[in-house]
């Protein structure tokens, strides 16, 4: 959600934390603000809107200095304005302070703060707690923000400067990601390490409850309890690349046609041919371990938890094993049994999201054992898991998930095709697998240069208030993940629901300004889909469908067919118009595809 940067060294910091800032406008935000010391004083900039608008109010010469803060904000305490904005400042305005998270005890804070005369000029948790930092001025920096931070419940990732000690930055962790960047004679903060890219050489993840210095010349770390402790560097891997959209009008668009090379990188070093089965090193399972596995439990949100639908179908179908996905967001307020049988799988495009941070948590307190399914190299979630599997799809920068959604697909064919050769999956059925996985790039660039053709359907749907998506077996799971896609970026109401479900209630629903989008493999169970079609026309619903080449479908307004694979692995390829039909419909209607109104990228916050 809310982005932090930060920058110490001899270059002037504005343009590397504007530069930053823009960065991590994937994020969803809704407010923007820098702040600098400049001559011995803090200048402070911060203004509703985008990171445009914050520019639009910077002084023309710019804010001369070398250490500064800069955020994105994503409003949760105080309605999105120029004064809830970040950074916050102390009452003499010397503390600046920017912070992504929920003060949980702030009314109780800023209640006691009050009482002593404290003056506040935003509705917001974050001022507590520059007034709190500002009360303790004889500590150095470090110890005046950990001594304030000894107060505070919740959650948080802060970057705090002090224009009279100018020397360093001081951040913190619990629970919002704070990365260090390292670079040459400069240090950078951060909450997502893609603002750092081209800058910084290494970096360094905070974890829980420490709190780092964060010189010019290097850095230190310690506990809140004030133990010193030392941090591992990793070489910042990524292209700032990803963060150009080139030649397309959107980054969805551009991340939609990058999922062939998505995809190829998720295979990468993976398809054992030899013995006909996939080779994912990264989960650090035995065969012996593998046979001992009962049943497999895939936690997510949102997009993550649809690709992890169609994950334990994959599971249940090539391994047997019994699996199920499942809201990582209400895992644990349910008591959930940790069974030491049963693997759990995490699944997170950025590695950050609270909730299945969470989830995960609760499953090692009870002792099981998870592993990871992750996009963002070093997040919090995979050094949490410490084991799993990395999608290498590269950055993905709109808000709605695609190329991840299909390489997160991709990653659980290799993982059910592993598991599945362990126990009772012949080698030529390994083998026929490996080959429809090896295809799998070539089919899914052949649809996406198609996308002129999704045209029939979504000028049907951009027409539309609602709109109805079925589908059978592992064709839910794509109906669930293209409804999900079309009511992020074009605010269209749109509902998933099995086929089969039908006649026991939605079929009320069925009008003729009501549009129902049929997933139609060619599978065993086609005549059924086409019966479920027939009883949607029969009461003059409109009709499209995604199926495949050959298929013949009688009375539907509008088809788009994708080439076949094997049926495993079919419903990769049937969702990616479902992609392409929700941004020709978002961008239609003219909506903020890349931005959706509402929704972040990262969900670090409960």
């Amino acid at each position: 959600m809310c982005g932090i940067v930060g920058y110490v060294g001899d270059r002037q910091a504005l343009p590397l934390l504007l530069e930053g800032l823009r960065r991590l406008e994937y994020r969803g935000y809704d407010s923007a603000g820098v702040a600098v010391i400049v001559d011995g004083a803090l200048a402070v900039a911060k203004r509703k809107g985008k990171v445009r608008e914050l520019e639009g109010v910077l002084p023309a010469s710019g804010l001369s200095g070398v250490v500064g803060i800069a955020h994105t904000r994503w409003a949760t305490h105080g309605e999105p304005s120029d004064a809830n904005a970040h950074p916050h400042t102390d009452a003499t305005g010397r503390i600046g302070v920017v912070h992504n998270g929920i003060i949980e005890n702030a009314a109780e804070l800023r209640r006691r703060l009050a009482a002593d005369g404290v003056v506040f000029r935003s509705e917001t948790d974050t001022e507590v707690l520059a007034h709190l930092i500002a009360r303790r001025p004889e500590n150095s920096l470090v110890e005046a923000v950990r001594a304030a931070l000894g107060q505070v419940k919740g959650a948080y990732g802060i970057a705090v400067i002090d224009a009279a000690r100018p020397e360093a930055i001081i951040a913190a962790r619990n629970g919002g990601p704070v990365v260090v960047g390292v670079g040459d004679g400069e240090m950078f903060v951060a909450s997502d390490a893609s603002a750092l890219m081209g800058h910084a050489r290494h970096v360094a993840h905070l974890d829980d409850g420490e709190i780092a210095e964060v010189r010019a010349d290097g850095f230190s770390v310690l506990t809140l309890e004030g133990a010193e402790t030392t941090k591992a560097t990793q070489a910042l891997e990524g292209e700032v690349s990803g963060f150009d959209k080139g030649d397309h009008s959107h980054f969805m668009q551009k991340e939609i046609a990058e999922q062939p090379e998505a995809v190829r990188r998720t295979l990468l070093g993976r398809l054992d041919h030899r013995f006909n089965t996939a080779h994912l090193g990264g989960i650090e399972l035995a065969a012996r371990e593998m046979l001992d596995i009962r049943r497999v439990k895939i936690l997510g949100c949102g997009s993550a938890y649809y690709a992890g639908t169609l994950g334990a179908h994959l599971i249940e179908t090539l391994a047997r094993i019994p699996a199920h996905a499942e809201p990582a967001s209400e895992f644990r307020y349910r008591n959930p049994v940790i069974e030491q049988d049963t693997l759990y799988i995490a699944v997170s495009q950025s590695g950050e999201t609270f909730d299945t941070l969470a989830a995960i948590q609760e499953v090692k307190r009870k002792g099981g054992r998870v592993l990871g399914v992750i996009n963002a190299v070093g997040s919090t979630i995979a050094r949490e898991c410490g084991r799993g599997v990395y999608l290498h799809a590269g950055p993905e920068v709109a808000v709605v998930s695609t190329k991840t959604w299909t390489s997160t697909a991709v990653a659980f064919a290799l993982l059910a095709l592993q598991l599945g050769r362990v126990r009772d999956l012949s080698a030529a059925q390994g083998a026929r697998l490996l080959a429809a996985l090896s295809a799998l790039p070539d089919q899914i660039a052949s649809i996406v240069t198609r996308e002129a053709e999704v045209g029939a359907l979504s000028a049907i749907l951009a027409k539309a208030d609602h709109a109805y998506f079925i589908g059978r077996s592992a064709g839910y799971a794509v109906a669930m993940e293209g409804a999900l896609k079309l009511k992020e970026v074009s605010y269209l109401h749109a509902e998933a629901y099995p086929a089969s479900e039908l006649k026991h209630g939605p079929l009320a629903l069925i009008s003729p300004e009501t549009p129902t989008l049929a997933i139609v493999p060619d599978d065993d169970l086609l005549a059924k889909n086409l019966s479920t079609i027939a009883e949607v026309r029969t009461r003059h619903g409109p009709v499209l469908a995604v199926t495949h080449e050959g298929v013949r479908l009688d009375g539907v307004e509008a088809a788009f067919a994708v080439p076949k694979s094997e049926p495993e692995l079919d419903p990769i390829l049937l969702n990616i118009p479902l992609q392409l039909l929700a941004y020709q419909v978002a961008r239609g209607l003219g909506r903020d595809i890349d931005q959706p109104r509402n929704l972040a990228k990262s969900v670090t916050v409960e």
